[in-house]
């Protein structure tokens, strides 16, 4: 297929998203009655499938590849697009850890009688049918056509034109395995036009699409937020932050500061903000300056901490807002524990925050009032990932308050409905 993209009126892609949701919305009810066995045995054809194909993969991929070098795409968004056998093997994985997990759906998650009889039980069910609106990454395709089936939730895709091949391939292997176990294949479908009066036209499927996941830049979700007309999981992005508190490891500050940075640049849970106790700033900031930077890493530093790492570069007030998504990192003094929540809270995405202390004291405050979807201790901020957390895989990070926040796994896929047994009563 082509990647080609045909300009649409709002009337077209309207009429286009009501033929997808309805395919989705007739795969929800065999889906809601489907076994949890059948889901698994989805799952692990698809993951067969995928290890099977990787040539294939890796060959669509390539034409993806090519067109983000004749467009100049930035270095962090090929690092996103770009698969190799490992990655794809890992795709393949985390089907088969999705398949392991327990059954999120029928799940008695609460039971009680009432005094006149009544038995009532709040059970887990599907979400319905989901949206997932998403940039470059081609393993969100599988990752987020997983957790659906998983979930019971047909699942509308709409890829970013970046990994338009690589998706698309992907998605009708996934698709196969689905008809490989006796589901509906719609319950995974992936939009085959790039235009974006399409993404328009889910925001506002009211009725066909339950909830709509963005998964991507400042730019898409803010659309997102700012057009939907469906229930949304936010992900604005991801200002995550370090404190190397008075009470740190050194070394365990090194090397966590390192990870965090480094390991992956363009991921949402790399670090951005480093921030250091000023009781210890004179010592130990010129270490994990020397370590960041002989890792490739650029620093931009506040007065303070310009002062003890006089190459860094001066930080402006935009730096603390800002997702380099790139060796760069953003580096300030603070006045201990305290001056670092205020700094975060004031600053941060409320995305994922880590502080390194031995201190078990100062350790729960910083849990305690730090107010982000993931607050950590001791460890990288790279480890806020769905997969890590023992959830198989992740539809995104939600770092709003409304139903789902931190990892987007299955089990948070799913809603509830109350199951009311009664002998007879009637209300007076």
């Amino acid at each position: 297929m082509a990647n080609e993209t045909i300009t649409m009126t709002s009337v077209d892609a309207a009429a286009m998203m009501a033929e997808w949701t309805d395919r989705a919305r007739s795969s929800l009810a065999p889906m809601i009655k489907s076994s949890h066995d059948a889901r698994q045995n989805a799952l692990r054809k698809a993951a067969q499938l995928i290890r099977d194909n990787a040539a294939t993969i890796l060959a669509e991929n390539s034409r993806d590849l090519a067109n983000a070098e004749a467009r100049n795409m930035a270095e962090a968004m090929v690092g996103r697009l770009m698969l190799n056998p490992a990655r794809i093997d890992a795709m393949a994985a985390g089907l088969e850890d999705i398949a392991d997990l327990p059954d999120p759906l029928g799940r008695e998650l609460d039971r009680w009688q009432r005094p006149n009889g009544l038995d009532i039980a709040r059970v887990s069910t599907p979400l319905g049918v989901i949206g997932v609106i998403y940039e470059s990454r081609p393993n969100v395709t599988v990752d987020a056509a997983g957790l659906a089936i998983k979930s019971g939730n047909p699942v509308i895709l709409r890829g970013g034109s970046d990994s338009f091949y690589t998706s698309s391939c992907l998605a009708r292997l996934v698709q196969d395995g689905l008809k490989g176990a006796g589901l509906p294949v719609h319950a995974v479908q992936l939009l085959n036009n790039t235009d974006r009066a399409l993404v328009g036209a889910m925001l506002t499927a009211v009725g066909g699409i339950d909830v709509i996941i963005p998964r991507g830049g400042r730019s898409l979700v803010e659309r997102v937020q700012h057009e939907a007309r469906v229930p949304v999981f936010a992900h604005l992005e991801g200002i995550c932050h370090l404190y190397i508190d008075a009470g740190a490891d050194p070394e365990k500050a090194v090397a966590i500061a390192v990870n965090a940075k480094m390991r992956r640049v363009e991921i949402c849970g790399a670090l951005e903000t480093l921030l250091v106790d000023r009781a210890v700033a004179d010592t130990l900031l010129p270490v994990i300056g020397d370590a960041l930077t002989t890792a490739g890493c650029s620093l931009r530093a506040d007065a303070e901490a310009r002062a003890i790492l006089p190459d860094a570069a001066m930080a402006t007030e935009a730096d603390w807002t800002t997702e380099y998504l790139a060796p760069i990192l953003s580096v300030a003094v603070v006045d201990g524990v305290g001056g670092a929540i205020d700094h975060i809270n004031r600053y941060s995405s409320s995305h994922t925050e880590s502080i390194v202390t031995e201190n078990t004291d100062t350790a729960q405050r910083f849990l305690d009032e730090v107010d982000s979807a993931i607050v950590m201790v001791n460890t990288s901020t790279q480890f806020a990932d769905g997969g890590e957390f023992g959830m198989g895989a992740e539809i995104g990070i939600a770092t709003g308050r409304l139903h789902a926040r931190g990892p987007v796994g299955a089990a948070q896929l799913t809603s509830f409905k109350y199951m009311v047994r009664g002998n007879g009563q009637t209300r007076a």
